[in-house]
């Protein structure tokens, strides 16, 4: 039983015991004493790219002229700071931040009143972030506790032009018109909602001696939480860090997850490429010390597709894939970071990922993540998440519907199988 949320933690077999698990001490950054910053909730950008049917809208390309964006994101560790991170590493353009504000949720847009404080960039209320780079905001004197939930507002006084964002954030962002930064009524945010997050790239925590890190689950949608049910924290990442907070491991869990990001391919609508943004995404997170990896199943699926406008989809082998992953475990021991490798899970009856060639391309890699001996730890979810009766297939029990993404309930079993790897 996951003691703070009431879930319950499937029972795991000796499968797990394959490979041994690596303590979250065994190696450091430097960047991740205890009482330091930790990245304590993230999410990974990419370029604006207009809505769909299947994403939704959202307000990535026009960006923001007089509004107030407000955003409500959980923190997975304790500390008596925070302070934000701002990226405009995608826009076309300086980034005029006229100011922002850090406050309490209640429901929806709605914040405690008298909890909403100013958050200043180099004690200064306003700041310009360059086109291509990202900011930190200085120390906001706010305590938290592990899993609470605060809310970020925005104000852009002047247009930003496009926006750097990340689209599938499962849960409500809210736009008014105006500067309702101390605002702490929902009335002004009513009006638009979108399901994406805008900007904002971090929140770290710092001064609790409990909070000694911070793990990063690193890969596509399944990393990303698509699946899952919105407005929930119901992503694996998630459930990851309750079950650890359950479990009284002082560390935190940020999310580098992006929907349809690939190991080897660049994408204009689904990011830069995993070795390329690896890292940035997860390595350059404030106290990484442990990096999880789920990564490389569009690259298969996706192979041999032509370009929709979102990039070219070239065929990869498995050959390339493991180099793929060397190239991310030697980024990790470079920065002294614990690397775990996951198995890509079932996909079979998974429309356009499941055919004869790609299913020998999964098997071939997983092979090798499983018993090739690069990886610190090895999280086996090919094995955890398969149907008994088939296990080239999802559990049914797990299966979102479409037999490559997992629902919540696979979600709680991938979660306590990555915490067993975490000592």
């Amino acid at each position: 039983m996951n003691l703070s949320t009431g879930r319950v933690v499937p029972v795991l077999t000796t499968l797990l015991l394959l490979v041994p698990a690596v303590p979250a001490s065994a190696t450091t950054t430097g960047r991740d004493s205890p009482g330091g910053w930790s990245a304590a909730w993230s999410t990974a950008h990419h370029h604006p790219v207009p809505g769909n049917d299947w994403d939704g809208p959202n307000w990535s390309v026009p960006g923001f002229a007089d509004q107030s964006v407000r955003q409500v994101v959980r923190v997975s560790a304790a500390g008596s700071l925070i302070r934000i991170r701002l990226s405009n590493r995608y826009g076309s353009q300086p980034l005029r931040l006229t100011g922002a504000t850090v406050g309490r949720p209640t429901s929806g847009a709605a914040v405690r009143p008298g909890s909403l404080l100013p958050i200043t960039f180099d004690h200064r209320r306003s700041t310009t972030v360059p086109a291509g780079a990202e900011l930190t905001s200085d120390p906001v004197p706010l305590p938290v506790r592990a899993l609470e939930a605060l809310t970020v507002t925005l104000y852009f006084a002047g247009p930003t032009g496009p926006a750097t964002f990340h689209q599938s954030g499962l849960t409500s962002t809210y736009r008014a018109t105006g500067d309702h930064r101390f605002d702490h009524r929902a009335a002004a945010f009513t009006g638009e909602t979108s399901q994406s997050w805008y900007h904002l790239a971090g929140v770290d925590v710092a001064g609790s001696p409990r909070t000694r890190g911070t793990v990063v689950t690193f890969g596509d949608s399944q990393t990303d939480g698509y699946g899952s049910t919105p407005a929930a924290d119901n992503r694996y990442p998630d459930q990851l860090a309750e079950q650890l907070v359950g479990a009284g491991r002082p560390l935190a869990v940020a999310n580098a997850g992006i929907g349809g990001n690939k190991l080897l391919a660049d994408s204009t609508c689904y990011g830069e490429r995993g070795v390329t943004r690896f890292r940035r995404d997860a390595l350059g997170q404030p106290g990484v010390r442990v990096a999880v990896v789920l990564i490389g199943i569009n690259d298969i699926g996706g192979g041999g597709y032509p370009d929709f406008g979102c990039g070219a989809s070239p065929v990869v082998t498995a050959a390339q894939l493991i180099d793929g992953h060397r190239t991310l475990i030697r980024a990790a021991r470079a920065e002294r970071v614990t690397v775990i490798g996951v198995t890509m899970p079932p996909m079979k009856n998974a429309t356009g990922y499941d055919t004869p060639p790609n299913e020998k391309v999964r098997d071939e890699v997983n092979r090798w993540i499983r018993d090739g001996g690069e990886y610190d730890a090895v999280v086996d979810l090919d094995r955890v998440l398969a149907d008994p009766a088939d296990p080239d297939a999802l559990r049914p029990a797990y299966d979102h519907g479409d037999h490559l993404h997992f629902n919540d309930a696979g979600a709680t079993a991938a979660a306590a199988a990555v915490a067993a790897r975490i000592r």
